[in-house]
């Protein structure tokens, strides 16, 4: 053989090309195969091949023949993997610079033979296949070739061969190598389309590690067209393979044992690969990038964690880093909003399957990114800081901050500020190359939004610190450079941001001594807010720097482990260090003691808490508190009053100003001094003799001085203070304001004297008659100081605020109604006796619950602290509750003489505030809070949530019933009010699916339908109620029909000749409340039109994506579209409820105007949803469902004449109702005429017939779409600004008959200058 090959090589290399033709020839077929495969095994192969073309002239049959038995041979032998790889190529290489030359049936054979290949999996290294596009392309320059019996121009034997290619079964092995041969494959859109789609289909048949190289294959091939195809094959993939993930890790092992499970960190790395790829590719091929940001633009329902990691890779490439945080932040409102829907409506819920979070989406996003997605992790720094940018509290008026204690985020905004949150957080947690920058962004934001509201990044800052101390320690300059402005940010950043950085303090001394240096600058700082900062920073040092024989707590409560800083921890030398320290700061805030009111306020309030924290400084502090307080005593016991009011205050110019709080001062002394005898008498030792001699000195002086305070407050006359009954209280002059602040710190003595006495009493009658005379006082200056301080120029302020703490009201309600001790029985009465004082007690507790609901906090001790706070919450409820439930108010209004309000109805406000609030700063305590109102004697109280809710709620319905129950004159319409508020927050604790909400909802439908009281307030509490729990049980529409009936029933018809049937649904809508429950069920028809409107829009963007099936696409023809039949028979009722309210004689003004607003908005809504028609009959070409045209009918025939009716009726001013009294009737034309220049200004009325012209356009476009006439339901428009009116036509045309002479003589005068200019 080798003889053979040496001869064949040395003929080729003569000149004769006859005798290697002659040699070749008699060489057999057998016996050439077998001479190629031997010199491909020894790598001689080339010499071979040139050989076999030049002694095989194409142009003869033996030639040809020859050709392509060595096209057909070295084919399989280069896929054998026999033949080195480097030889394979170079064979190939040969074999392609020769395809042009074979005969067209040869290359038919040949295309056939690599089809045959492929099918059979014999492609296993794909060397050959980069011989097929040479062969596909030489074919199509073939004008003819035989194929199977017949014959076939070459390009379409081409597509018969791509055609078989792709529909046969292709081997996993060779799919890479398919598509990268296909990549040099000349291919018409439809083959490209095919091709595309058959490789997306072998995606879930290939080994994971496979995809990769595979989408860059698809990514290049994509440069021929289906870009959009390619990119969705590949998201629609990864989207699976979470879902599949998702599924698995929820119901354990995969029940389906063929599916083999792909590895999470395995799935995730490949897809950080895919993204890379594409990122890339889309770096290159801009076109590329537009049709994925499009994509995304069409699905925003259809993100999914890798759709969200792509969008922020593809950001970072500068061109799309707009557009994607646009698209990501419109996905995201969107889809809060959605969500935000779906909750409000049970119609909803029951329409559409479970929505899909992109929230969720994006936090799945952080949490895979950890696998190495270093591409990703910038534009989720960049998509956090752009949320909490955008979508952050804004700054209130003129720029003002309105920093508002954190509640749990509900709106859509608030969502998607917490979003921002909380991928920053968790970034910062996973990844240690983004911290940094984190970290000085939030600090950057600190400093220099001083005009917004920076709560949510300092609840940043707190996540930070708590989860990676080290790494701000590493970064503690950047803490320290924040530092340097705290004098020039608001306060409450401040405090935000040192309570934030609190326990680096205690590692690092560095960043404590820096913070130190800048308090004290602060200190004496030009800038109030500065020294108020100075002493917030102070007091926090003191509360959270032990010193040694302070309460047990830990030294430092991180666990840091650094070479570098353990000298700074250590515990002993800490301590020690700590008292000089602490002892240093105390003497910096001594000097606070000379500033203004606010500081000196601000230190008072903050020393209880210095206390608490840090005992072993009590001496020192309470030694400053008395040398202050004795500034202001009078220590002569006969002198009255006991305090020195005048050096209080101080006066600029005719200003007069408060200097010394020294009410908050006296209560700041009371406080700590009974938590330092709580404390001594807990722990009493006998240690510490010289300590307690001199703890004993200062507490007995103090109390030396409020014991002669208290007797001597009770003597003193208001005119001891220099105030008098006469004197003046307002605040338009000097004087006024004078005595107000002279009143003001007169009663918060007296209040602060109240609590400590009643805490010392011991339960003695003598002391509670002493605690009666002193709030005789208070109570006697309340009332002189209310009435005289509204009669000035200017608006009086509002009642203080009380300085009674709340644990000390919490204690005292309990006292007053819930303590049945026979032992404190007597002592008890004397407070019991007093009426005002039990409802000053009350009044005073509202005002906390208040307080706590709008700021978050509370006075006095453990005011702060929310699970303090809770407690007194729980605990008054209990009070309150059972003083409500125990009194009967009918019992209490029966001798109840003057206008204020009842105790019951204290009580009951007080449960509304406390349920509410409870709803906004604990939502998840509620069930905590109810069962915490203790024994009912009704009935075993349930356990569950629900049950406990429902329990309340029925005892709230009792007493409404009762109520209900009683006459028009012995009814109480505030208490009802209540009851109903309370109801409607109660309500908010049932699940929409329990039984005990179906019940609620049908109890309350009851009570409207048979409550007949002409009060229009309680009228709006029901029906509101009513609306928020009915559209969690099912759509109100059938319920507002019933309503619009019962309001035209009772308003009348605005044709004086019709008589409107006497209908009655609703008791509670009456002559007097039917207004009311008119304005009520606009409102509530502008939320169904919001659902309506938000469900063709869903309608519209699937028809836009086609995202719909065929399946789907017919069924216009059969069954119609569920959401496309509930939107029409929203509608339906919605304009049969219209055409009711249409013809009422509504009051001109708001009702008129608001009903003009939504008659509009329903026809905005209609045109949406013939344009959605117009859209599906462009698409496919389907039928108008039935219900669709009985819908326009309704609105042509009913509808819409009667709008142009109440148009007439509106523009006519027509008043409702006859009134016989000249006074009435002339205020009645005062009312028109200002109803309507309102009606005019607001252009209510053009905008409608704008409305009803659009519908009626785009009707006439869908008709002609359609083949059906959907005009013929259509009246003519009459209403317009140039209608004629019949009678006021003759009577002008009468009057210019009478006058004509005049007129024609004027037309003759105007004329002449006209005539002369034209003859010039």
């Amino acid at each position: 053989m080798k003889a053979e090959m040496d001869r064949i090589i040395s003929l080729s290399d003569g000149d004769s090309s006859l005798e290697l033709q002659k040699y070749l020839s008699s060489i057999g077929e057998e016996k050439l195969i077998t001479l190629i495969t031997q010199s491909a095994l020894k790598g001689k192969i080339v010499g071979v091949i040139k050989a076999i073309f030049k002694g095989s002239p194409p142009a003869s049959t033996e030639g040809s023949e020859r050709r392509l038995l060595l096209y057909q041979h070295s084919i399989p032998l280069c896929e054998s993997g026999d033949v080195h790889s480097e030889v394979a190529a170079d064979v190939i290489g040969l074999l392609m610079l020769e395809t042009h030359t074979l005969t067209g049936s040869s290359l038919a054979k040949l295309g056939e033979l690599f089809v045959k290949e492929i099918k059979v999996g014999k492609i296993t290294n794909g060397k050959s296949l980069e011989l097929f596009p040479t062969v596909l392309t030489a074919m199509t320059a073939c004008e003819k070739l035989s194929y199977g019996k017949g014959e076939l121009s070459g390009e379409e034997c081409k597509k018969q061969l791509i055609n078989s290619l792709c529909s046969s079964r292709w081997d996993p092995q060779c799919v890479i190598y398919l598509t990268t041969m296909f990549r040099d494959v000349p291919l018409s859109l439809d083959e490209l389309h095919f091709l595309v789609e058959k490789v997306l289909r072998m995606f879930s048949k290939l080994d994971l590690q496979a995809i990769p190289p595979l989408v860059y294959q698809l990514l290049l091939l994509s440069a021929k067209g289906c870009k959009k195809q390619v990119l969705d094959g590949i998201i629609s993939y990864f989207k699976q393979q979470d879902i599949n993930q998702h599924e698995e890790q929820s119901h354990g092992e995969s029940v389906d044992l063929e599916v083999q499970s792909i590895p999470q960190d395995q799935l995730r790395h490949v897809e950080g690969t895919v993204i890379l790829h594409i990122v890339f590719a889309v770096r290159l091929d801009h076109e590329l990038g537009r049709e994925f940001l499009k994509i995304i633009k069409t699905s925003y329902g259809d993100l999914c964690p890798f759709s969200v990691a792509l969008l922020l890779s593809v950001a970072r490439i500068q061109r799309y880093e707009e557009q994607v945080f646009d698209l990501l932040k419109g996905s995201i409102i969107k889809s809060f909003k959605d969500e935000q829907m779906l909750q409000g409506s049970k119609f909803l819920q029951d329409l559409l399957p479970k929505h899909c979070s992109v929230s969720q989406m994006i936090l799945d996003t952080v949490k895979n990114s950890v696998f190495g997605w270093d591409h990703v992790t910038q534009g989720l720094v960049q998509l956090g800081f752009f949320l909490m940018d955008t979508f952050g509290p804004k700054p209130g008026p003129f720029g003002k901050t309105t920093e508002v204690s954190a509640t749990v985020a509900r709106t859509p905004t608030q969502l998607a500020c917490k979003l921002g949150g909380q991928v920053l957080q968790q970034g910062f947690k996973m990844h240690e190359a983004i911290r940094g920058e984190i970290l000085e962004q939030v600090l950057n934001r600190l400093v220099t939004k001083t005009a917004s509201p920076v709560n949510h990044f300092l609840d940043l800052l707190c996540d930070i610190v708590t989860s990676a101390p080290m790494i701000l320690l590493e970064s503690s300059s950047k803490v320290t450079e924040t530092f340097d402005h705290l004098s020039y940010l608001p306060l409450a950043t401040v405090q935000g941001l040192l309570k934030a950085v609190q326990p680096l303090l205690k590692v690092s001394m560095s960043m404590k001594d820096a913070l130190i240096v800048v308090l004290r600058k602060a200190m004496f700082s030009s800038q109030l807010d500065g020294r108020k900062s100075a002493v917030a920073g102070f007091l926090l040092l003191l509360k959270n720097f032990k010193v040694l024989g302070s309460l047990a707590t830990s030294q430092c409560s991180q666990a840091i482990s650094s070479s570098q800083i353990q000298v700074d921890v250590h515990s002993r030398y800490n301590a020690a260090a700590n008292e000089a320290f602490c002892l240093e700061i105390l003497s910096s805030l001594r000097r606070c003691l000379g500033q203004q009111a606010d500081v000196r306020l601000m230190l008072y309030e903050g020393f209880y808490g210095v206390v608490s924290r840090n005992s072993q400084l009590a001496s020192s502090i309470m030694q400053t508190l008395l040398s202050q307080l004795r500034r202001y005593y009078e220590p002569e016991q006969d002198l009255l009053p006991p305090v020195k009011l005048q050096p209080c205050i101080t006066a600029h110019g005719e200003q007069v100003h408060i200097q010394e709080p020294l009410a908050h001062l006296m209560s700041c002394t009371v406080h700590c001094l009974l938590w330092l005898k709580n404390m001594r008498r807990s722990t009493k030792t006998d240690d510490d003799d010289d300590e307690d001699e001199d703890e004993e000195g200062y507490q007995s002086e103090l109390q030396t001085i409020l014991e002669s305070m208290t007797k001597r407050m009770i003597k003193s006359e208001m005119e001891d203070f220099e105030l008098d009954k006469s004197a003046e209280f307002s605040n338009a002059s000097s004087v006024g304001v004078k005595n107000n602040i002279f009143a003001v710190l007169v009663m918060g003595l007296y209040e602060v004297l109240i609590e400590y006495n009643f805490v010392n009493a011991n339960y003695s009658k003598i002391h509670f008659e002493e605690l009666m005379e002193l709030f005789n006082r208070y109570f006697k200056l309340w009332e002189i100081q209310k009435d005289k301080s509204g009669k000035g120029r200017l608006p009086s302020n509002k009642t203080p605020r009380s300085l009674l703490s709340m644990g000390f009201i919490s204690t005292l309600l309990t006292v007053l109604f819930r303590d049945s001790s026979q032992s404190r029985e007597e002592a008890l009465s004397v407070l019991r006796s007093n009426g005002e004082f039990v409802r000053y007690s009350l009044s005073t507790a509202v005002q906390k619950i208040q307080q706590l609901e709008e700021t978050g906090v509370a006075d006095g001790p453990g005011g702060k602290s929310s699970d303090l706070t809770f407690r007194f919450l729980c605990e008054m409820t209990s009070v309150l509750m059972w003083r409500y439930t125990n009194v009967p108010s009918a019992v209490e209004d029966a001798g109840k003489k003057d206008k204020r309000s009842s105790l019951s109805h204290l009580c009951l406000e007080g449960l509304l505030r406390i349920f509410t609030t409870c709803q906004q700063r604990y939502p998840d305590k509620m069930p905590m809070l109810l069962s915490s109102i203790g024994n009912s004697e009704d009935a075993a109280e349930p356990e569950d949530g629900d049950g406990m809710s429902y329990f309340y709620i029925r005892q709230f319905q009792r007493a409404l019933f009762a109520q209900l129950s009683r006459g028009e004159d012995d009814f109480n319409s505030k208490e009802a009010q209540l009851l109903v508020s309370i109801l409607s927050v109660l309500s908010l604790q049932l699940k929409p699916s329990s039984q005990q909400f179906v019940q609620m909802v049908t109890w309350t439908v009851k009570i409207c339908k048979e409550t007949s009281f002409e009060d229009s307030a309680l009228s709006k509490g029901l029906l509101s109620l009513l609306f928020s729990l009915h559209v969690l049980f099912k759509s109100p529409a059938s319920l507002l029909l019933e309503l619009c009936q019962d309001v035209h029933s009772h308003l009348g018809d605005i044709d004086q000749d019709v008589e409107v049937e006497n209908q009655s649904h609703f008791a509670i809508v009456n002559i007097k409340t039917a207004a009311t429950a008119a304005l009520l069920v606009f409102s509530q028809i502008d939320k169904v039109l919001d659902e309506v409107d938000w469900l063709i829009g869903r309608k519209k963007n699937q028809t836009a994506s086609d995202k719909s099936s065929p399946e789907e696409a017919t069924q216009a023809a059969g069954q119609q579209d569920p959401v496309e039949k509930a939107v029409t028979l929203q509608l339906g009722t919605l304009l049969t409820a219209l055409n009711e309210l249409v013809q009422t004689t509504l009051q001109l003004g708001t009702c008129t105007i608001t009903l003009l607003r939504e008659l509009s908005r329903t026809y905005t809504i209609l045109t949406s949803l013939v344009k959605y028609y117009i859209q599906v009959c462009a698409t496919q070409n389907g039928n108008l469902p039935a219900r669709f045209e009985k819908l326009v009918k309704l609105s042509g025939s009913h509808l819409t004449p009667q709008c142009y009716s109440f148009i007439t009726y509106v523009q006519g001013g027509e008043s409702c109702g006859g009134v016989d009294d000249k006074k009435k009737k002339k205020r009645n034309e005062v009312n028109i005429v200002a109803s309507s220049k309102l009606i005019r200004e607001t252009k209510a009325i053009p905008n409608l017939i704008f409305s009803i012209e659009q519908y009626e356009k785009f009707l006439i476009t869908l008709s002609k779409k359609s083949k059906v006439n959907l005009m013929q339901y259509m009246k003519l428009s009459t209403s317009r600004d140039f209608r004629i009116n019949a009678a006021t036509l003759d009577a002008a045309l009468q009057e210019q008959g009478d006058s004509q002479e005049a007129v024609s003589q004027d037309a003759e005068e105007t004329q002449e200058p006209k005539r002369k200019k034209r003859k010039q």
